[in-house]
């Protein structure tokens, strides 16, 4: 007979522990540390961003979620996967959750950023460490090292807010959950800018009540991945 898992609830103060820091490490990292860097050595600063954030921000954030699941007697194991971090065999309906989600996600998004635009004007709503040129002859090699960087992205990411914090929080707040899930999250990313941050809000509250929903984590891993994944193909070959 398994185990039966006894979590203790996540809440306000626990949970914002955990953003904040996580936060402030992308906010100065990328304020102050990348662009230094590509002063210093003239390389363009999309290559830093993938150095810096794969190592610095995005593995510290898989040291953080091994840490809590260590400090709840949990190791390596199929039930720590499976049951802990709920990294379950996809059904057909968790896959078409996620399929809806990102259909919902791009439409909600492009409207925002359409809006914006008539707003504000036309605008780049990349944040400057993250712009670069598409990809010509001599510069191919950076596909290389974004591989790396978009694996402990949506590693680093899912594992920790979807896999290790959502149960928690989900005992603490409930069927509203993905709200201060979807929340924490958006401010993790407020390093990005305003204007990104805006665009981003249907992908981070979506994402979040979809996952809760199904209760499967790799409906994250679908929508985070299947959306930083092509959208940057596209941009290096020019596509978007």
């Amino acid at each position: 007979m398994k185990p039966v898992l006894r979590l203790k609830k996540l809440g306000f103060a626990g949970s914002f522990a955990i953003y904040v820091p996580a936060a402030a490490l992308m906010f100065v990292l990328t304020r102050y540390l990348i662009p230094y860097l590509s002063k210093t050595t003239g390389m363009e600063t999309i290559f830093f961003w993938f150095v810096v954030a794969g190592a610095a921000i995005f593995t510290p954030l898989i040291v953080t979620g091994i840490l809590i699941l260590n400090s709840e007697g949990f190791g390596f194991s199929k039930q720590t996967w499976t049951q802990r971090l709920r990294f379950k065999r996809l059904t057909s309906k968790d896959l078409l959750f996620a399929l809806a989600g990102l259909v919902a996600v791009g439409i909600l998004s492009g409207a925002i950023m359409k809006i914006l635009e008539m707003v504000i004007g036309k605008f780049d709503h990349s944040p400057v460490f993250m712009q670069f040129e598409p990809l010509s002859p001599g510069r191919y090699w950076l596909l290389l090292v974004w591989v790396p960087y978009w694996i402990t992205n949506i590693l680093g990411e899912e594992f920790l807010w979807r896999g290790v914090m959502l149960p928690r929080q989900e005992i603490a707040f409930g069927k509203y959950t993905w709200l201060i899930h979807g929340f924490g999250w958006g401010l993790f990313h407020i390093a990005f800018g305003w204007q990104l941050l805006i665009t981003l809000i249907p992908l981070i509250f979506i994402q979040s009540y979809l996952v809760q929903k199904t209760g499967n984590s790799w409906v994250g891993v679908i929508m985070h991945g299947a959306l930083n994944g092509p959208a940057f193909i596209a941009i290096c070959f020019g596509l978007i």
